[in-house]
């Protein structure tokens, strides 16, 4: 599905993300950032080898991503600027031209 501007999850992600490149991997947690959200839906990506904390967390919310779209712009060495669940992903890839890089 391509989404527009009625699509709730959309905010102008257009000003930041048009032509955006991303990989696909795991998220892994970089000393205390352990967790991120889906840039589109909000939806939380978390490193199952973090803590036995995270562990558990993961396997009672399946909600929770451990994998997912990763922009290739980073905050600093390891910590990825953006992350994009799989659904929005592909649901905002065209209309923002978001490119699939490995």
């Amino acid at each position: 599905m391509d989404a527009d501007d009625s699509d709730m999850r959309w905010n102008a992600h257009d000003e930041y993300l048009t032509g955006a490149e991303f990989c696909l991997q795991s998220f892994g947690a970089v000393g205390m950032h352990e967790h991120e959200h889906c840039e589109f839906c909000w939806t939380k990506f978390m490193d199952p080898n973090f803590s036995d904390g995270h562990r558990a967390f993961i396997e009672t919310n399946p909600d929770v991503l451990t994998r997912g779209y990763a922009s290739t712009e980073s905050w600093s060495p390891g910590i990825h600027k953006y992350w994009v669940c799989p659904t929005c992903f592909e649901d905002f890839r065209q209309r923002l031209g978001l490119r699939l890089v490995t």
